[in-house]
């Protein structure tokens, strides 16, 4: 299944099963794409992680429900998936503005959350620059930490924050940032905060090795300042290449950030020719 018709198929199936306990694993499992790579695609194409979708549009359909039936809220709060109505009624507030009692009651306006209808567009001739390079398997001197798909995106920035607190930063700068899910279907990833490995010198407290397996990657070179240069090539990965990829298919749970060492540039990584590399693992169909 190609990925623009594999995101469709993904967001008719939530709808037909909006009310079930659906998770991220199941509908990456539905479209046959491991769910490393549909959660990061999703998150980026949408605007919004699966769970975040599944859950705004259950909150919009009962708020529905709500002014147009004679529904109970403990009926509502087990149809959508909620364990009690003190728990609905909680994310109820925190979607609508109002507790459900108040919008039947005084006729509140609530709000909506329309269905997704992706319009993905492709573009001819060159989409985007990026070269398919041979790597032999390299080490790594790392500290490593375990995130759930869901909050990654908010916590990894405190993770980069904390390294450097910490003084280890003098032992790792951080030329990569390395997502590892092998299995490209656990709950977690491991992050890693790397530099290439120095096999003289002494492994300090805290810090690791990892070795990065061989593999084919398409490499996406990104200029600019971050975060807006990665997050722009990520966009154009996942939104013109991957739809366009025909010969090529995602092989491992790897993601690479290279960057390019800050004093190089006048304003550091907020230089508009600050530069970064995005590498993924690919093979042949």
């Amino acid at each position: 299944m190609e990925w623009a018709e594999a995101v469709s198929e993904a967001v008719k199936y939530m709808e037909e099963h909006i009310t079930e306990d659906i998770t991220m694993y199941e509908v990456a499992g539905h479209v046959n794409i491991s769910p490393f790579y549909f959660h990061k695609g999703f998150s980026i194409l949408c605007g919004y992680t699966i769970a975040e979708y599944i859950r705004n549009r259950r909150m919009a359909l009962a708020g529905e429900e709500l002014i147009t039936s004679d529904i109970t809220v403990m009926e509502l709060a087990m149809k959508y998936g909620y364990d009690s109505p003190d728990s609905f009624t909680k994310a109820f507030t925190r979607f609508h503005g109002h507790t459900p009692l108040t919008v039947r009651r005084n006729k509140t306006m609530i709000k909506t959350f329309a269905p997704l209808k992706l319009t993905i567009s492709l573009k001819g001739g060159c989409i985007m620059d990026y070269r398919i390079v041979k790597k032999e398997a390299f080490s790594v001197l790392c500290v490593s930490k375990e995130f759930g798909y869901e909050n990654a995106k908010q916590e990894l920035p405190s993770f980069w924050q904390e390294h450097y607190a910490s003084g280890k930063g003098q032992y790792v700068c951080g030329m990569f940032g390395i997502n590892i899910d092998p299995q490209m279907g656990n709950e977690k990833f491991e992050y890693l905060i790397a530099d290439i490995y120095n096999p003289s010198i002494d492994i300090p407290e805290g810090l690791a090795v990892k070795t990065i397996p061989a593999f084919t990657w398409a490499v996406f070179p990104c200029r600019g300042a971050l975060p807006g240069s990665l997050q722009d090539v990520n966009t154009k990965i996942f939104s013109e290449w991957l739809p366009a990829l025909k010969d090529y298919e995602f092989a491992a749970g790897y993601c690479v950030e290279m960057y390019d060492a800050p004093n190089k540039y006048p304003n550091g990584t907020s230089d508009e020719n600050y530069y970064t590399e995005i590498w993924i693992p690919v093979k042949k169909k």
